[in-house]
């Protein structure tokens, strides 16, 4: 049947339909429009639709665990501490032997707090502070009794916010600070 030319003029193919029986539809309309290409196209139409549609807003990340948040804060302070009194230690090498407890005791406390630390924060590392290097100012002794007075002083702050077992750990850490204000008191 191929080659036969319809009313019009144009050739004709037949194609199947139901239970055998033949029609004849123009061959410009089935070599134009295949099945593939109708469903390319198809698909192309539903990805720029996709596309053409407003994003939803992502969802808010959680807010971070109140607990977490206060450790990091106390334990970047404590990062501090140590620091000024690695400072202080190389601005005035007489001082260093007598300044080294209290830089042992702020270390002690920031092996303590990093324990309550849970495994996945990624924010606070491990290890000890970095060293200063011996071009960092001079700290004085006057200095660090005021920062450890500082220190103290917010503990009290911090303690509405903590868990029962953080804030026993806050309040000995408080204690250890204004103790070491009395005791920086006597260092001249």
């Amino acid at each position: 049947m191929r080659g036969r030319s319809g009313a019009d003029g144009a050739p004709v193919v037949p194609e199947a339909i139901s239970a055998g029986v033949f029609a004849e539809i123009p061959a410009v309309a089935t070599a134009v429009i295949s099945r593939r290409a109708l469903l390319g196209v198809s698909a192309g139409l539903a990805l720029v639709g996709c596309a053409a549609t407003p994003a939803t807003e992502a969802p808010a990340a959680e807010p971070p665990d109140p607990q977490v948040a206060l450790l990091t804060g106390v334990i970047a302070a404590k990062e501090q501490m140590v620091s000024l009194y690695q400072q202080a230690t190389l601005s005035d090498a007489r001082l260093a032997p007598a300044l080294q407890p209290f830089q042992q005791r702020h270390l002690a406390h920031l092996a303590a707090l990093r324990r309550h630390l849970p495994e996945d924060t990624p924010s606070v590392p491990p290890g000890s502070p970095a060293p200063v290097t011996s071009t960092a100012p001079g700290v004085s002794v006057a200095f660090l009794r005021d920062a450890e007075r500082k220190a103290a002083a917010g503990r009290p702050r911090e303690l509405t916010a903590a868990s029962p077992v953080l804030s026993q750990l806050l309040s000995s850490i408080g204690a250890c600070e204004a103790l070491h204000v009395a005791a920086l008191g006597r260092l001249k």
